[in-house]
């Protein structure tokens, strides 16, 4: 992606806070501006989307929930996009909360699809080569 230069008056509180979060991060301040501004403008197209640190990473996740958005994705899919059907897999959604996941993907479609390639490539051969200790003494 092409970047440009562009200079901006920012509150210095605002500066201390962003220069708090790379610090912790281990990132620059650059790059932890262009993350946290990529993910305001995320959440402000997208509702109902929060991003939070999990187990997996830095992600897309269903306000209220904990659940990250491709896993939604990846089930609506299974399902042919059946709306009624995924209301079924995820009853203790709400139905803004599905439609928040299905709207984040439209939105960020590659994004999501690479999420899913990436987790449909965990075979079994793959999680006891990384993960040895996960086989079991058999």
């Amino acid at each position: 992606m092409a970047t440009v230069q562009k200079s901006m008056r920012i509150p210095e509180e605002l500066v201390k806070e962003v220069q708090t979060i790379a610090q912790e991060s281990g990132k620059e301040f650059s790059t932890m501006v262009r993350e946290l501004l990529e993910e305001a403008i995320k959440m402000r197209c997208c509702p109902g989307i929060i991003f939070s640190e999990g187990v997996s990473g830095y992600r897309a996740r269903i306000a209220g929930s904990g659940i990250e958005a491709w896993e939604v994705i990846a089930n609506y899919k299974g399902v042919r996009e059946d709306f009624e059907r995924l209301r079924n897999i995820y009853h203790w959604l709400t139905e803004q909360q599905l439609r928040a996941a299905i709207g984040y993907y439209r939105k960020y479609p590659g994004e999501i699809d690479q999420l899913i390639t990436q987790n449909e490539s965990w075979t079994r051969e793959r999680i006891h080569e990384g993960y040895p200790f996960l086989r079991g003494n058999s």
